[in-house]
């Protein structure tokens, strides 16, 4: 895939999918991110990141309320079973 100079590294529709999941994996203890922060941390414009977080809720991969973002009760099962590896 083709990444312009000035494009943001996790950004794309499934690389940055994936890089969301990563990061609210990542924390050992649920912890809830604003989309705003999962930007800053991943370098996503929210035009960019809103999709992927709706994509990956509608999926049942994050639970999202108001403003805030974390990572569903299945998906941290999932990484328990080690079947997502960060």
């Amino acid at each position: 895939m083709h990444r312009d100079a000035g494009e943001a590294p996790a950004s794309g529709g499934r690389r940055l999918q994936r890089a969301v999941v990563l990061e609210l994996l990542s924390d050992a203890r649920e912890h809830r991110h604003s989309l705003a922060e999962l930007g800053r941390q991943l370098g996503a414009r929210a035009e960019e990141l809103e999709p992927a977080v709706e994509a990956l809720r509608r999926a049942g991969v994050v639970e999202v309320q108001a403003s805030e973002i974390w990572a569903s009760p299945a998906a941290r099962f999932l990484d328990e079973l080690e079947l997502i590896a960060i």
